[in-house]
């Protein structure tokens, strides 16, 4: 009987402990977002009930040495649609209209990959508070590919120790 009391007691507060809600939240995927590859980083913000992201930092922001562009920044210049050409890829907004569904999954939403071109069907599914994995497809999402982003953290800069009150820097 203690046991059972215990399960259900343990089972009551896990239910009710905010960080479980939190998880399985529409706006759960909001903030920034690194790659699996960490060369991009996406910041993920939501607008009238739809999720986009877009391009705030690259690893590489400008053309590597031996590219015809060496030393320009990086743009979207694989895009079908030649005017598209000269776009930035930083601040250029390739994950767009995501809603949310249910138990931590986000439907409806393209991709665009610049690597290729093409924009893909997306659904996002957050598979832990820090783990997003997205799913490129055409037609259903059983054909198509998935990519893990990671929450970025900003990284722990080492502070030196402030002066006190009335003393010289």
């Amino acid at each position: 009987m203690r046991a059972n009391a215990f399960i259900c007691l343990i089972a009551t507060i896990a239910f009710l402990h905010p960080a479980v809600y939190a998880a399985d939240e529409a706006d759960a995927i909001v903030g920034q977002w690194v790659t699996s590859k960490g060369e991009a980083r996406f910041d993920i913000s939501e607008s009238k009930g739809k999720y986009n992201g877009k391009i705030v930092w690259l690893k590489e922001p400008k053309y590597p040495p031996g590219d015809e562009e060496a030393g320009k920044p990086v743009r979207d210049r694989k895009n079908p649609d030649e005017s598209k050409r000269d776009r930035p890829i930083i601040g250029l907004e390739l994950l767009k209209g995501l809603t949310y569904a249910e138990r931590n999954t986000w439907k409806d939403g393209t991709i665009y990959n610049a690597d290729d071109g093409k924009t893909y069907r997306c659904l996002a599914t957050l598979k832990t508070p820090d783990k997003l994995h997205l799913r490129g497809y055409i037609g259903i999402s059983l054909v198509g590919a998935t990519t893990v982003w990671t929450r970025y953290k900003e990284p722990e800069t080492s502070r030196k120790e402030q002066p006190k009150e009335g003393e010289k820097k």
